[in-house]
C-alpha cells in the first residue's frame, strides 16, 4: 500500500523543542526591546536622569510581568514535551499554534505598556495568555487521545498537567476581572500569580522534606 505523507509527518519531538527553545529565546528578547534609555539630550541632571528612570517603572513592570510569563509555559510545554514517545503532524500543529501565541506576546506586552490604564489593553492581554494555555490544554488532551504518551506516566501525573494548566487560567481570569475596579489590580494580581508558580515548588519540596524528616 502506498505510504501516506500525513502518517509520516511531525514525528520528531526532539525538532519540536528545538523550534521552541529558539521562538521562546526571541519572544523574550523581544521584551526588552520596548525598555528604551532615556534621551541624552532630555537629562542634564541626576535628578532628571531619576525622574527618567521612575517613567519607565510600568515598562520595567510589563517586561518583568511577560518574562515570567514566557518562562512558565516554556516550562509547562517542556514538561508535556518530556511525557512523551512519539509525536504526529497534528500533535506538531498544535504545538505550532500554541507558539504562535508566544510571538504575540511581546505585541500585547507593548500595547499593555504603552495603555496601561486602559482596560481593552489589559484584556487582550489577558486574551493572550487564554490563548497560550487553551493551546496547550489542547496539545496534552490531544496527546492523550492519540496515545503518544510514554507508558511510563501515571494517570495522576496526567491529571496533574490538567490541574495546573486550569488552575493558572483561572487565576488569570479572576486577574483580569481586577481590571473593572483598576488595571494596577490586575497586573498585580497577575504578577503575584506568576511569582507563586515561580517560588512554590521550592516551598513545597522544603515542606515534603521536613514532613518525611518528622516522619522518620
Amino acid at each position: 500500500m502506498p505510504a501516506h505523507y500525513n502518517e509520516i509527518a511531525g514525528q520528531n519531538v526532539g525538532r519540536l523543542e528545538a523550534l521552541s527553545d529558539g521562538i521562546f529565546a526571541v519572544a523574550m528578547t523581544l521584551l526588552v526591546l520596548d525598555l528604551r534609555v532615556p534621551s541624552v539630550g532630555s537629562v542634564h541632571s541626576e535628578h532628571e536622569l531619576w525622574l527618567a528612570i521612575v517613567a519607565l517603572s510600568p515598562r520595567i513592570l510589563m517586561y518583568l510581568m511577560s518574562f515570567l510569563t514566557l518562562g512558565i509555559f516554556w516550562l509547562g510545554q517542556q514538561t508535556e514535551l518530556n511525557q512523551l514517545e512519539g509525536c504526529n503532524r497534528n500533535l506538531a500543529w498544535i504545538h505550532l499554534g500554541f507558539l504562535f501565541c508566544v510571538v504575540l506576546l511581546p505585541f500585547s506586552t507593548m500595547l499593555l505598556a504603552e495603555f496601561i490604564t486602559f482596560r481593552l489593553a489589559l484584556v487582550l492581554y489577558w486574551l493572550n495568555l487564554l490563548m497560550l494555555g487553551v493551546a496547550l490544554y489542547a496539545s496534552w488532551g490531544y496527546a492523550q487521545h492519540a496515545r503518544l504518551i510514554g507508558p511510563g506516566v501515571s494517570h495522576e501525573i496526567a491529571a496533574a498537567i490538567c490541574r495546573r494548566i486550569l488552575y493558572a487560567q483561572s487565576l488569570y481570569a479572576l486577574g483580569a476581572l481586577l481590571c473593572l475596579v483598576k488595571t494596577y489590580w490586575s497586573i498585580g494580581f497577575i504578577v503575584a500569580v506568576q511569582l507563586n508558580y515561580v517560588v512554590a515548588p521550592r516551598f513545597w519540596r522544603k515542606g515534603k522534606k521536613g514532613a518525611d524528616s518528622s516522619a522518620s
